[in-house]
């Protein structure tokens, strides 16, 4: 058997050998043949030269770069201008500033303030929206949930029965999930519910909701948020002024006067907030923003920050 793989092996290889003899003769003339008809022509001369020693680029050696410089008539002579990418630029392009009159609680004029284009009129995109919600819900879960497993069950830890000759079903133990007062098998432990959203987006959740509510006519910009006394009738008035407003959220710019805060306590239709604690849930619940001109200051310049990584 062995002799015969052997003869079958050295067949093969003759074959092989003859057939790689017969290619390089045949590939020689073919070359040789194809040659002396190109290089016939005069023309032809210098580009059989230069074909022939491009193969120099696969060498290891250096050659001189007068030799290998590109020819002047293939370079084109016009200039390349590269726009300047200032992002500040683009973003001028994208967005638009927003001019918004100012006014008080009593309705006065107090000017006009322009808003930042890029914080108060970017593209509304409600899968951010979500995912910014979510993110904000998940967050707040306390997670106290618990409940007590097989080894936290009181009870006995007695076989109840013996194993054969009751005719009823084998246990080992009274405190399982089968029986009344048992564990709870695979049941929720404490936890956190957080999970991660990136710092960008959930700035440009921010950035969404108030572009929305700037969309809508909802975003109104008081001078300041102090009022003379801690009266709630004083609000009511001035919430009923307002034209379809049901729920009115108030963000001043730094900590909340205290007579603002007395008079909204209880107003279940009024909340009042700090620039700081400024959320994208809570633009969602009240259908009108009102903010102070510090508090736009304050959010333009923390949406302006750089992220810190």
């Amino acid at each position: 058997m062995a002799a015969l793989i052997s003869r079958r092996l050295l067949r093969s290889f003759g074959s092989l050998s003859t057939l790689s003899k017969t290619y390089e003769s045949s590939s020689s003339i073919t070359c040789r043949t194809l040659l002396h008809d190109y290089a016939s022509k005069p023309s032809n001369i210098n580009k059989v030269g230069s074909s022939l020693f491009t193969r120099k680029q696969f060498s290891t050696t250096i050659e001189d770069s007068s030799e290998a410089a590109i020819p002047s008539d293939l370079l084109s002579n016009e200039t390349v201008v590269t726009p300047d990418r200032n992002i500040d630029i683009v973003r001028a392009g994208i967005y638009q500033d927003l001019v918004i009159p100012v006014t008080n609680f009593h309705n006065e004029g107090k000017g006009v303030m322009v808003l930042a284009g890029d914080v108060f009129d970017v593209p509304i995109r409600k899968d951010i929206i979500h995912h910014v919600v979510r993110w904000q819900l998940a967050k707040r879960q306390q997670g106290t949930h618990s409940t007590k497993t097989l080894s936290e069950v009181s009870g006995t830890g007695k076989k109840p029965w013996n194993q054969k000759g009751t005719g009823r079903a084998r246990h080992g133990t009274l405190r399982g999930p089968q029986f009344r007062h048992g564990c709870v098998m695979h049941g929720p432990k404490p936890r956190s519910h957080a999970f991660k959203l990136n710092k960008m987006v959930r700035r440009l959740g921010l950035q969404i909701a108030l572009s929305a509510r700037a969309a809508e006519g909802k975003l109104i910009v008081f001078d300041n948020l102090e009022v003379p006394t801690h009266k709630t009738k004083n609000i009511v008035n001035y919430v009923n002024q307002m034209e379809n407003t049901k729920k009115v959220l108030l963000v001043d710019g730094g900590p909340i006067n205290e007579n603002l805060k007395l008079a909204t306590q209880n107003l279940h239709y009024v909340n009042v907030l700090p620039s700081i604690g400024l959320n994208v849930y809570s633009i969602l619940l009240h259908d009108t923003l009102v903010m102070s001109r510090d508090a736009v200051n304050k959010i333009v310049e923390r949406m302006h920050t750089p992220i810190s990584r």
